[in-house]
């Protein structure tokens, strides 16, 4: 079982200063080629469509609340400036979408990158409701971020740009009404410099719940970092276990690939190897290793850290990410871009299950070709929901005062996921034996759109979120 090797997965820990600790994981989700198929691949479209399919198959769903869930309820833009090193001002503009405060505040983690839209954070931000809604934790969806290019500024410019952008963020987060949380190239130390900011303008009350992922010694969770990549172990072997798949009930002797060696991949890599799996292939942004006697972890791991890569490791073929996803396995993860596989290459996936630790990696109209090909995927929504598991837990202590041992960490967030799994499997079962519902226009069925793990996963969200709209009523 995954818990007797958690230990193990400690020593993944050390680059916590490097490594973004996400509650939403993902690079940003436009691919290279950006439309390689004749797909729309627009994050606000792609995350709309998803939501129209769920909603065909929810019973009694008001049109109107359609509308309300299709738009955020509040989107900021900020421009602040900030000295530069060399005694230049820079301008920076940075974003903060607050989807949903239906089931309670804001939740949501806050990116930087030069590819930085309000667009991609609002699609980011409903994907945050649906999560903490399946997940079952009192949170709507957020997402921020700032248009920079870390890898060109200075320790120091990223303090000063942080902290005039908590300033900025300050009249409108808050631990009762918008929580960020590390993501895309931030991390720990980022959220301390926001805590700071926001303590400073906010003194004399316990403001440690203003933000999760933070280092421990500030109030930070224990099992945090590991929480993403440790949630997808949890949701993927209680999957198995419901024999879905013949002939694949467990992790032992499952053959594994990884698209992406990071924070959350090589977590999850870690822990499916832990359990019985033979990890045959991982990769990072530069480009992929294939064994197929399995790939030396410990050695990938060592390897990245010196070198920047695990391309080059020894006993390995060389393969690119593409073709690292149409290597024949049971498991494959994507835990690295969005729109990863989409209709261009989904025919060529061999994989049994496809679980997705990255945000969107899978694209709709490829959703349709997997299904079609009988390949399951267990969804992002509640896939990767380990980490805003455990931020929630980290607010919860917070707010007590408390700092919970790992094993009780560990403990509530599998018991978090195996609870999820089994009610998105219920909702399957449900779906695929009656095969319809009727939609919020009133029409009965859904003909053409498949049942899958996706859908049943958000109707089970939206239902959620939907019903505690009309239990709160309509104000004023």
């Amino acid at each position: 079982m995954i818990e007797w090797f958690i230990f193990e997965l400690l020593s993944l820990s050390t680059d916590t200063a490097i490594e973004p600790m996400s509650d939403d994981p993902s690079v940003l989700s436009t691919p290279a080629d950006p439309d390689p198929a004749g797909e729309n691949l627009d994050p606000v479209a792609i995350s709309q469509a998803q939501f129209h399919r769920a909603a065909h198959y929810i019973s009694g769903l008001k049109a109107g609340l359609i509308d309300f869930f299709n738009v955020p309820k509040r989107a900021v833009i900020f421009r602040f400036p900030v000295e530069m090193d060399d005694a230049s001002v820079q301008t920076f503009e940075g974003y903060r979408v607050l989807h949903s405060r239906v089931l309670g505040p804001g939740k949501g983690g806050i990116r930087y990158h030069p590819g930085v839209t309000m667009e991609e954070t609002a699609a980011l931000a409903a994907l945050m409701t649906w999560k903490c809604a399946l997940i079952d934790v009192p949170f709507g969806g957020a997402k921020g971020g700032v248009v920079c290019d870390t890898k060109r500024l200075s320790a120091g410019e990223l303090r000063r740009i942080t902290r005039r952008f908590a300033t900025e963020l300050a009249p409108v987060i808050g631990p009762f009404t918008d929580i960020p949380a590390p993501d895309l190239y931030t991390n720990g130390q980022t959220m301390a410099w926001i805590y700071d900011t926001y303590d400073i303008l906010h003194a004399g009350r316990n403001n440690r719940p203003v933000v999760t992922g933070k280092p421990v010694d500030l109030g930070g969770s224990l099992g945090r970092y590991e929480a993403t990549g440790l949630g997808v172990a949890f949701a993927t072997e209680r999957f198995l276990s419901s024999e879905l798949i013949p002939g694949l009930s467990g992790f032992n002797g499952a053959r594994v690939v990884v698209q992406g060696f990071g924070q959350v991949g090589a977590v999850a890599a870690q822990a499916f190897h832990a359990a019985g799996a033979t990890i045959v292939a991982v990769s990072d942004s530069k480009g992929g290793i294939f064994c197929e006697q399995g790939i030396d972890l410990a050695q990938a791991k060592a390897l990245k850290k010196e070198q920047g890569t695990v391309v080059g490791l020894p006993d390995s073929m060389t393969v690119t990410n593409e073709e690292l996803l149409e290597i024949d396995c049971d498991i494959l993860i994507p835990a690295a871009a969005g729109d990863a596989i989409r209709a261009d290459n989904a025919g060529r996936i061999k994989a049994k299950l496809v679980v997705e630790a990255a945000n969107r990696p899978i694209t709709p109209m490829a959703d349709d070709i997997l299904a079609a090909g009988g390949i399951h995927v267990l969804p992002d929504i509640l896939a990767n929901a380990g980490g805003v598991t455990v931020s929630y837990f980290e607010w919860v202590q917070n707010h007590a005062n408390e700092q919970w041992d790992l094993d009780v960490v560990n403990g509530k967030l599998k018991r978090k996921m195996q609870t999820a799994v089994d009610t998105v499997l219920a909702r399957y079962r449900k779906l695929s034996d009656t095969g319809s519902g009727e939609s919020a226009t009133g029409t009965t069925g859904a003909p053409g759109l498949p049942v899958d793990l996706r859908t049943a996963a958000l109707v089970v969200a939206i239902e959620r979120v939907s019903s505690a709209a009309l239990e709160r009523g309509i104000w004023p």
